[in-house]
C-alpha cells in the first residue's frame, strides 16, 4: 500500500494534472457499488480567479441573487481566509480537526491544515490517494478515510474499475498521522457495498468505525441484496493494523422503506447513509435513505434500534443528523436531488430538501422521534445552483438553546437557531454567487462546522474558508475548547 505526499507551499503542475486526470476517470468511468447521491458524478463548476486573501462581501437585498461569485454574507459574519483548491477541478468533502489542524477530505485523497492562526492558516500535507468521496475522521495518530468507488485495489495507485469485477475494492484506509508532514498509509478494509460514510465510535481499548453504505445489486460480487445494516470495524488502539470487520448489525429486518412506487420519490432503504453518535448517552441517529432511526450503541458492536421514521411526504433521501446538546432533539437532512440539484428555488418550495426537527420524547426503550417542523434557508438560490441541506454541526453555545451552522452546497453557509422546535429561523449567513449562469454547476460548501471559536468550511471548488460569527446568540460559544472534533461523533461540550 502507497501514498504519493506533496507538501506545502507548492504542488507541481503535473501531480496537478495527473490527479484531474484521476479524478475524470474516477467521475466519468466508476461503476461503485454503492450508487451515490451525493454528486459525485456530476462535474465541478468553473468560478472566476481565485484568491486566497480573506474576501469581503456585503449583504443581500430580500428576495435577491448575488451576481456571478459574488461574495454576500450577514453583517455578523467576517470571511477571516481562504486557502484555494489544490485541484479546482477536484471535488473537496468533508472536514475533521485535531488541536490545531484541520483534515479535509476530497475525491483526490486529504489536505492537513494547519489552522493555529484561523486568519493565516497554512497547507501542510496533501496526500493523493484518489476514491470517492473520502469522508474523513481522526483519532489519536489514525486517520481513516472512506472509499466509496469502485477501485482496482486497495492502494493510493488504484484506477477506478467496475464494481461487477470480484477483484474490485472499496472500504476503510487508514494512516498514521503522526508525522503531518508525512502520512503513512498502513492499513486497509474492504467493506460490503464499500464505505460511503463512517462514523468514529470511541471506546477502551478499541475505536469502532460504523460503516455506511448502500445500493446493492445482484450484479455486484460483494456487495449483494439485502443490505439491510451497518459494517461494524473495530481498531485496536495498539494494534491498528489488525482492524477487521466484526459485526454487520441488521437494522432494517423488514427491508425499510420501500420507496417507489409505493412511495414515490423516496429512496428504496438499503442500508445507511451516515450515522451521528452521541457517546456520552450512548445514543446514535441514522440517515438511512428512506427512514431516520434512533439506536442504542451502549454495546459498539451490537447497535439496537430503538424508533424509527419516515416522511413519505417531503422527504426524499434521509442524509445526516444533528443532536442537540440535550440530546432531545435530533436534526436530519434531506439530500433531495443527491447533492447536485438545484432544489432552493421556488419551484421546489421551502419543505422538500430542508431539515427536520425531531424531538426526543420519552425515556430508554420508550424513546420516540416526534416531527415539529422544517427548516430551509430563507435565501432563494439560481437555477444553475447546486444547493440542497447538507453537512452542519451544533455551535455549543448552551443555556438551553440550539443554534447550528449548515452548508448547503451553493446555498452557501447557514447559522440558524432551533431552540424553538417549531420556529426555526437563520440568524447569519455566506454565500457565494452562481459558480455559471448559463448551466447547472456543482460547487459550495460540502460541510460547514464551528471549531473553537471559528467555522471552517470546505468548499468544493473553492477550498477552505475560515468565517467568525460575532453575534450575541452565539458569544457563549468562543469560550468552549476542544481537543479535536469529529462532526459524527459528538461530544459533551459543556
Amino acid at each position: 500500500m502507497t501514498s504519493h505526499t506533496v507538501r506545502a507551499p507548492r504542488r507541481s503542475l503535473g501531480v496537478a494534472i495527473a490527479a484531474a486526470g484521476l479524478l475524470s476517470t474516477l467521475l466519468a468511468t466508476a461503476a461503485p457499488a454503492a450508487a451515490s447521491p451525493d454528486p459525485g458524478d456530476a462535474l465541478p463548476g468553473v468560478g472566476s480567479a481565485r484568491n486566497a486573501a480573506p474576501a469581503q462581501g456585503r449583504e443581500l437585498a430580500p428576495g435577491e441573487i448575488p451576481g456571478q461569485d459574488e461574495i454576500v454574507h450577514s453583517r455578523n459574519i467576517k470571511p477571516l481566509a481562504n486557502i484555494p483548491s489544490a485541484n479546482p477541478e477536484g471535488i473537496n468533502s468533508d472536514l475533521a480537526f485535531q488541536g490545531k489542524y484541520a483534515y479535509a477530505g476530497s475525491y483526490d485523497g486529504f489536505t492537513i491544515y494547519d489552522i493555529g492562526n484561523p486568519k493565516a492558516p497554512k497547507t501542510v500535507t496533501t496526500v493523493l490517494c484518489p476514491g470517492g468521496q473520502n469522508d474523513i475522521s481522526v483519532s489519536g495518530d489514525l486517520l481513516f478515510l472512506s472509499t466509496d468507488s469502485s477501485r482496482s485495489d486497495d492502494s493510493c495507485n488504484s484506477v477506478s474499475q467496475p464494481a461487477t469485477e470480484k477483484s474490485s475494492w472499496e472500504g476503510i484506509k487508514i494512516f498514521d498521522i503522526k508525522d503531518k508532514k508525512n502520512p503513512k498509509y498502513i492499513k486497509s478494509v474492504e467493506t460490503a457495498c464499500g464505505s460511503h460514510t463512517h462514523t468514529l465510535v470511541p471506546g477502551g481499548r478499541d475505536i469502532y468505525l460504523y460503516v455506511s453504505s448502500y445500493s446493492p445489486s445482484e450484479a455486484f460480487p460483494d456487495c449483494k441484496p439485502p443490505h439491510d445494516g451497518i459494517s461494524v470495524v473495530k481498531v485496536p488502539k495498539k494494534a491498528p493494523t489488525k482492524a477487521s470487520v466484526v459485526a454487520f448489525p441488521v437494522l432494517f429486518p423488514d427491508g425499510g422503506n420501500p420507496g417507489g412506487p409505493a412511495n414515490p420519490g423516496v429512496s428504496k432503504t438499503t442500508g445507511c447513509h451516515d450515522i451521528t453518535v452521541l457517546p456520552s448517552k450512548d445514543l446514535a441517529a441514522g440517515a438511512c435513505m428512506g427512514d431516520g432511526i434512533l439506536f442504542d450503541i451502549s454495546k459498539p458492536e451490537q447497535p439496537r434500534v430503538i424508533d424509527r421514521v419516515q416522511d413519505n411526504v417531503n422527504f426524499a433521501f434521509w442524509h445526516s443528523a444533528t443532536f442537540n446538546e440535550r440530546a432531545n432533539k435530533v436534526v436530519f437532512t434531506d439530500e433531495l436531488g443527491g447533492g447536485s440539484g438545484a432544489t432552493c428555488n421556488a419551484a421546489t418550495g421551502p419543505d422538500r430538501g430542508a431539515d427536520g426537527i425531531y424531538d426526543i420524547t420519552g425515556r430508554g426503550d420508550q424513546r420516540k422521534l416526534v416531527f415539529k417542523s422544517y427548516f430551509k434557508i430563507p435565501r432563494l438560490q439560481a437555477d444553475t445552483e447546486n444547493c440542497v441541506a447538507h453537512n452542519g454541526s451544533l455551535i455549543p453555545v448552551g443555556g438551553g438553546r440550539d443554534v447550528m451552522v449548515q452548508a448547503w452546497y451553493q446555498g452557501g453557509i447557514s447559522v440558524w437557531d432551533f431552540t424553538d422546535s417549531t420556529r426555526p429561523r437563520e440568524i447569519a449567513y455566506f454565500e457565494r454567487g452562481p459558480l455559471t449562469t448559463d448551466a447547472l454547476g456543482l460547487g459550495g460548501s460540502w460541510s460547514a462546522y464551528y471549531y473553537n471559536g471559528h467555522i471552517y468550511s470546505n468548499d468544493i471548488v473553492k477550498g477552505l474558508d475560515v468565517l467568525r460569527i460575532d453575534d450575541w446568540r452565539t458569544e457563549s460559544a468562543k469560550r468552549v475548547r476542544m481537543d479535536g472534533l469529529n462532526v459524527q461523533t459528538q461530544p459533551e461540550y459543556h
